[in-house]
């Protein structure tokens, strides 16, 4: 694994964007911080939509340095969460402003995922993650099911046995607002 974390981190840091499994499903990525990847991601997904996408960070405690001031709720969700979840939180803050919508939101999620993990600790900085698909079709839950189109507009795939354990599935998404208001977006 450790080749294959050492080929994305290559690739992410000149600007490049991945095909990489998370515990969840394949997403495309890229450096959080880097504007241009971000934008050629949008471009592959043929979308401009900021709220498809999230970053993952290693841990728990990275969080906050993303978000400007974590809701006490935020914290609570995260330590009990017995499946992925994503939260959508207030006051995004030290990543590409592309990746940031007009409420100045964040979608950030901390994946159990090994090589995900690894990757995000090696690079220092946050991974963008949104689904392996153009805009408007269906998520693929596997591999196998990710077009041709995709693989062939990321500059690097991760290999099959980097996969691990996935749902399969996408994450649950919940929006907090400031003072705590919780929203459930996605079961």
């Amino acid at each position: 694994m450790e080749e294959q974390i050492a080929a994305a981190l290559e690739v992410l840091r000149r600007g490049g964007i991945i095909l990489y499994p998370t515990d969840t499903v394949w997403g495309i990525g890229c450096d959080a911080t880097n504007e241009a990847a971000v934008a050629r991601i949008y471009a592959l997904k043929k979308s401009e939509n900021k709220k498809s996408m999230l970053v993952l960070v290693d841990k728990i405690d990275n969080v906050a340095r993303y978000i400007k001031r974590v809701p006490q709720v935020a914290w609570e969700l995260l330590e009990v969460a017995d499946k992925p979840l994503t939260l959508i939180l207030p006051g995004g803050a030290g990543v590409a402003p592309n990746l940031i919508p007009e409420e100045g939101t964040l979608a950030i999620r901390v994946p159990r995922h090994e090589f995900c993990q690894r990757l995000i600790h090696k690079l220092g900085r946050p991974l963008v993650s949104t689904s392996a698909n153009i805009s408007g079709e269906l998520t693929p839950g596997r591999f196998d099911a990710i077009s041709d189109e995709i693989r062939g507009g990321v500059d690097w795939i991760a290999p099959r046995s980097c996969e691990g354990e996935a749902t399969g599935r996408a994450s649950s998404i919940i929006k907090l607002g400031e003072s705590g208001e919780v929203q459930i977006i996605r079961e």
